[in-house]
């Protein structure tokens, strides 16, 4: 039962602490789209999400009105394209992408995802053409995000997709130079990535999903980090405990809101990802949660640790408060998007080497980190491939969201706006993985994948 004092705490950490929901997550299948005439398909395609997802955003309005929480993202997920491509004779995948736009465009949301190919075991009918088409499809399109699974737990890490893609993030950076390289900023190298993910740029409706579906996640660093503050010098047991009970209520938050959501669409409710999603906004950062723990900056000896403390608690406190948690769920650490790290880069306590050994216990990867514009393509897949050998040795998704600062070097900035924030170029290793990657083939599973 709500009390006075339940209703005014959520008000302050809406207010002042910057709690939101940070997308509801429109996920719709494809599948009785596909038609070997690439004009018949795309005719579908844009037809079927137009007439699911046409109150999408006027409901998130509404619901954001009524109920006083603000919802940032209104999104759409997709079946992965490739899956769609494959059933056409023309296989154009950047008509695809421009299908996808008009429909993001006609529907009024902020994003769509699932410009897509899950290639962790080798490529499939429509995976390559989808694949070589990201670079052009997403300098020609301003709503469309993709992502291209490479590796998982079961299947190994396909060492051909890893090389491909650092030739991928590479030209999606040149061609789109003059826009700050947003390209690569919309585009996700995933191992085990979720079917249910609702956050860009790396959401995709997985096969195994209902036809419509809505997925919420919420976000609230702004929150932990003030109940750290308040609670003063206690020990790591009691900040543990602490995040778990503030998880719970932001969590409740988002259950309500999926709901909602999913009672006034008439679409099936899927999940919530509780995830720390945090934005440049000062007071809204998961690096200051890790240095109101008692680090000096985040990135310093003892950043991991103090990472594993938070992202465990997030998960503890937010599987009790929801009947159905999935996604990604814990904490995002994407350094232009987060106030703290963007801090922690530029004054050199947070390096890509300190951010690798991080994600072996966060919720994701390498995510929207600016490097040098002249890095090779083949470091860009070695970093890809070190990145899948942490999610897929440790059952976890990890993912890699590199951005090549075209003509800047280290140490420059690179700004993107909004939510995708700016950050320093970070250096990177300079030594040639070159003959490794060219070797191709796969790395194969490790014995962990042998569960039945």
């Amino acid at each position: 039962m709500l009390n006075a004092r339940d209703i005014l705490e959520t008000i302050t950490m809406i207010q002042d602490e910057h709690l939101d929901v940070r997308t509801i997550t429109m996920g719709i299948s494809l599948l009785d789209c596909c038609h070997s005439d690439i004009d018949t398909m795309c005719m579908r395609v844009y037809d079927k999400i137009t007439r699911y997802a046409k109150d999408l955003v006027a409901t998130g309005e509404q619901i954001e009105k009524e109920l006083g929480i603000p919802i940032i993202n209104k999104r759409i997920s997709v079946t992965p394209a490739a899956m769609i491509l494959a059933s056409c004779d023309n296989r154009d995948a950047v008509k695809l992408a421009k299908t996808l736009e008009m429909a993001a465009v006609t529907c009024g949301v902020n994003f769509l995802g699932g410009f897509s190919a899950l290639v962790q075991k080798g490529f499939g009918p429509g995976d390559k053409e989808l694949i070589e088409a990201i670079p052009e499809a997403l300098s020609e399109t301003e709503h469309i995000c993709s992502s291209v699974n490479i590796g998982s737990t079961k299947t190994g890490i396909n060492m051909d997709a890893v090389a491909m893609m650092g030739h991928v993030v590479k030209k999606s950076a040149e061609l789109t130079a003059d826009r700050s390289c947003i390209g690569p900023a919309k585009l996700v190298v995933f191992c085990n990535a979720p079917e249910d993910n609702p956050f860009m740029a790396g959401a995709f409706h997985g096969a195994g999903e209902p036809d419509c579906v809505i997925n919420v996640g919420v976000s609230g660093p702004g929150v932990v980090r003030a109940a750290l503050a308040k609670a003063g010098d206690c020990d790591l047991t009691a900040v543990a405990d602490l995040i778990k009970k503030t998880a719970f209520k932001i969590t409740r938050m988002g259950q309500l809101v999926a709901s909602e959501a999913s009672r006034r669409l008439g679409v099936p409710f899927g999940i919530v990802d509780l995830s720390l999603a945090p934005t440049p906004a000062i007071g809204d950062s998961v690096a200051h949660i890790l240095e109101e723990m008692g680090l000096e900056s985040c990135g310093c000896h003892g950043t991991t640790a103090a990472l594993a403390l938070l992202n465990d608690a997030v998960k503890k406190g937010g599987v009790m408060a929801s009947s159905h948690v999935g996604g990604l769920s814990g904490a995002f650490i994407p350094v232009t998007e987060d106030a703290g790290m963007i801090d922690a880069a530029r004054c050199g306590s947070l390096s890509i080497t300190k951010l690798e050994a991080m994600t072996a216990v966060c919720s994701v990867g390498l995510d929207m980190i600016n490097i040098p514009g002249d890095t090779p393509p083949e470091v860009i897949s070695a970093i890809i491939a070190d990145e899948a050998a942490i999610g897929m040795v440790n059952s976890k998704t990890t993912a890699v969201r590199v951005i090549p600062a075209i003509g800047k070097k280290v140490g420059d900035e690179l700004s993107f706006g909004g939510l995708l924030g700016s950050g320093p170029i970070m250096p990177v290793s300079t030594y040639s993985p070159a003959k490794f990657i060219s070797r191709g083939g796969r790395i194969p599973a490790p014995m962990q994948s042998l569960k039945n």
